[in-house]
């Protein structure tokens, strides 16, 4: 896949009322052409909240919705028919599809069980209670509407690990279920925050339970051959043991009829931390770079007073490019979200720039930025906010770029701290460009791009510049860019 571009194809605060599959068959056509090579769709199976549920509380992998469970058929985003028809239509567009994988945890059981529990010490799950509570908790899935169908598999306590909530006594906190699995404590080969982050929410699903693995490899052949998707999204993996994902990775790779696309959630600001587990991996999947959202994210607030030639600092896209899909902006970044980050509206274009026209990394645009967004939600404060998130008016001229113009070999001119540069220089097939940008004032560079472009003019493909930049005898020319801004020269003929 040649320039491959990929489209979040949801917000948290999506409309309830079936609308996002029929959504996504309508723009498909208009996806391709501009440039969008995957989405990634957000869970589409059945959550314990219903037909409001955003899909990360998952509660039936096997319902997409079919079936009359957590009070509706249909899902948020729409029934199984719609679920279907728009990834054949996305696919008859060339548009891949990417399905969103929530396998840390599972919620809104169907029966309690009798089972026995440790406390756990909630800021360091490594101290875990010697004491032995006997009680109930909400452990069982039966599926009793779904009736087998699809899956027989049962889960009960022995499937997880931890819980949050017991009953008689009635007690929320971190709580080590205690059954065959279990003696050892939390699995190997998560995160070290909180001394181990295997458990996040709900009843925590246990891979060492070599039935649920199998029954999650299954459930991956299943649904590739209910959507004929393109790869996955993986959900919340520091919380999963790397080993697991190493295997399934291994297994859906082994019985896919493509090469399926894997990108991992792992949502840490440590370098060290992501190039650890694309080791544990072995490579087997790419991670979003959180890093460099979160440098967009600073650098979107100081404006002129960020240095903007250490952008790529610390980012998994210069340390391991293979390994990493850049982002401006997702689901749980948004405001109001839980890990709210937001980058401001004036440096996304300088930030899409970045990703969407270089060499390295495979990039992400986000829903809203696109087609923009507006909701209400109470923040953390108790205060209930009105958000509106504007469309990005560059944003389809630069995915449109980069189809057009982001080829070739990359110079890079960040030797500024407010005005960076870098050249694309273009293929037998494809013309470059020159992208130019600037977090202070009106900026300037003196690029070359050799004697192949001698006497040749160039205009700013955005339109923030209304110039024609003529280059001289050897190729070079002062490219500029007005302040807080970004323009992406183009040859002008």
């Amino acid at each position: 896949m040649q320039n491959p571009t990929l489209l979040q194809f949801f917000h948290w605060y999506y409309p309830d009322g079936g609308k996002l599959w029929p959504e996504a068959a309508e723009k498909a056509a208009w996806l391709n052409e501009i440039g969008i090579t995957m989405v990634w769709l957000p869970p589409c199976y059945k959550g314990d909240s219903g037909e409001n549920s955003v899909g990360y509380d998952a509660y039936d992998l096997f319902d997409l919705g079919e079936f009359n469970q957590k009070g509706s058929v249909a899902t948020k985003y729409g029934n199984k028919q719609q679920l279907l028809a728009a990834v054949d239509t996305l696919r008859s567009h060339n548009v891949g599809v990417l399905v969103d994988v929530v396998l840390n945890h599972k919620m809104g059981a169907d029966e309690k069980e009798r089972i026995s529990v440790n406390r756990v010490n909630p800021d360091n799950r490594e101290e875990i209670s010697s004491d032995v509570i006997e009680c109930e908790a909400w452990t069982r899935f039966n599926f009793p509407v779904r009736a087998g169908q699809y899956s027989a598999f049962v889960w009960d306590h022995k499937c997880f690990s931890g819980v949050d909530h017991i009953e008689n006594p009635d007690e929320n906190g971190v709580f080590k279920v205690i059954n065959d699995y279990t003696a050892e404590g939390w699995s190997d080969q998560v995160d070290d925050e909180l001394g181990n982050f295997d458990y996040l929410m709900g009843a925590n699903i246990d891979f060492r339970n070599k039935a649920v693995s199998e029954e999650l490899k299954y459930w991956a052949r299943w649904m590739m051959q209910q959507l004929p998707c393109s790869g996955f999204r993986l959900d919340a993996v520091k919380h999963i043991p790397a080993w697991f994902y190493k295997s399934w990775i291994d297994h859906i790779q082994e019985v896919a009829k493509e090469p399926m696309f894997i990108v991992a959630e792992y949502w840490s600001h440590e370098i060290d931390k992501l190039q650890q587990y694309i080791h544990q991996v072995e490579g087997k999947t790419m991670l979003f770079d959180a890093p460099l959202h979160m440098n967009f994210h600073y650098a979107s607030q100081q404006g002129s007073d960020y240095d903007l030639s250490q952008i790529f600092a610390d980012s998994l896209v210069v340390a391991d490019p293979w390994h990493a899909v850049t982002i401006v902006a997702n689901h749980d970044t948004q405001p109001l979200q839980s890990l709210e980050a937001p980058v401001e509206a004036w440096f996304k274009p300088l930030a899409y720039a970045l990703i969407l026209l270089r060499e390295q990394g495979v990039p992400t645009v986000f829903y809203p930025d696109l087609f923009g967004a507006s909701y209400e939600d109470e923040g953390g404060d108790g205060e209930v906010y009105k958000i509106d998130m504007p469309v990005i008016p560059e944003l389809e001229g630069l995915i449109r770029a980069r189809q057009l113009y982001g080829w070739g070999m990359q110079t890079d001119y960040f030797d500024h701290p407010n005005c960076v540069a870098f050249s694309r220089s273009g293929t037998e097939e494809h013309p470059g460009c020159v992208v130019i940008m600037s977090n202070g004032d009106e900026g300037e560079k003196t690029v070359g791009m050799g004697d192949g472009y001698a006497g040749k003019s160039w205009r700013d493909y955005l339109g923030h510049r209304e110039e024609i930049i003529t280059a001289d005898e050897d190729g070079n020319a002062v490219f500029i860019c007005n302040g807080g801004s970004v323009s992406v020269w183009v040859l002008a003929e």
